[in-house]
């Protein structure tokens, strides 16, 4: 078993979850994040006013699930990111898990 962490902007939100349940991953959790480029970005957004937001809106799944899911998952998202007319690939990564409960 492994955690598995996807990032993406809020506009792939649907494909994501299609790709999830074409790789068998079913248990999955999910947060809204506000996702930066680089450094210089956060600093033109600072504002006293903290009803402006200077991130782009994105999304976290993260999962634990196999190896054998993960595998699935990766490959549908190096077809759907070749496939993009944006700058905004979906991203994931896998960390190993050494114990759980």
């Amino acid at each position: 078993m492994k955690l598995l962490i996807v990032t993406l902007v809020e506009e792939f939100e649907h494909e994501i979850l299609e790709l999830f349940t074409k790789a068998n991953i079913e248990s999955f959790s999910g947060s809204d994040i506000d996702g930066y480029k680089n450094p210089s970005t956060i600093i033109r957004s600072s504002s006293w006013f903290p009803s402006e937001k200077g991130g782009v809106e994105s999304n976290m799944f993260f999962s634990f699930t196999k190896d054998e899911n993960i595998d699935t998952l990766f490959e549908l998202i190096k077809e759907f990111n070749t496939n993009l007319e944006t700058n905004n690939p979906i991203k994931a990564i896998v960390v190993p898990i050494e114990k759980y409960i």
